[in-house]
């Protein structure tokens, strides 16, 4: 769907040449001679990277629509992630590579909203912390209380994070999905 740069919105999905890029922040500059523009910071959707382009005011630029779908997370099958649609009951395999990071905070029957654009995951919003055990760290030291120490622990789902030197093997954890940092305890 073709809109123009007057239309330009923070969130909104853009199809250009140079790939499929979500607007991050617009401003429209009108100079005091020559024609209006619209600067804008973009965000590639698939790899992260962000974009400065300046547009012409009233310049077309076509929309992507992306859908967004409820997903349950069954299972893997071979390297791929098994999803569920949570309201027409089909079932997605989905590549390592479209979920990115995500993947390290996914269990079995947890639910993800992926983001489409046309049959192509582009990104899924998971919630901003989920819980996961410990499932592998080494026993803290008794006497070793140095403020702020850490040590590695390997959660259930495979990822590695830093955490302090008293959670054990069995703990629940509190992990910031977008950071990927350790909060607290559950």
């Amino acid at each position: 769907m073709a809109i123009t740069t007057n239309d330009l919105k923070n969130g909104m999905s853009l199809n250009l040449p140079e790939g499929l890029y979500q607007v991050v922040e617009f401003q429209h500059v009108k100079p005091g001679k020559g024609g209006a523009f619209v600067r804008t910071t973009l965000r590639n959707v698939r790899t992260g990277n962000q974009l400065d382009k300046t547009f012409r005011a009233g310049e077309k630029v076509e929309q992507a629509m992306i859908d967004k779908r409820e997903m349950q997370y069954l299972y893997r099958d071979g390297a791929d992630y098994v999803f569920m649609d949570s309201e027409s009951y089909e079932q997605m395999n989905v590549a390592p590579a479209s979920l990115g990071s995500a993947a390290d905070y996914l269990r079995e029957s947890d639910s993800a909203v992926l983001q489409m654009y046309g049959d192509e995951i582009v990104g899924v919003d998971l919630p901003a912390a989920v819980e996961l055990v410990v499932t592998e760290t080494e026993p803290g030291v008794q006497g070793d209380r140095v403020s702020g120490a850490r040590k590695p622990a390997t959660l259930e789902t495979g990822k590695v994070v830093q955490v302090p030197l008293f959670v054990n093997i069995g703990d629940k954890l509190r992990i910031d999905t977008r950071s990927g940092d350790y909060i607290t305890r559950a």
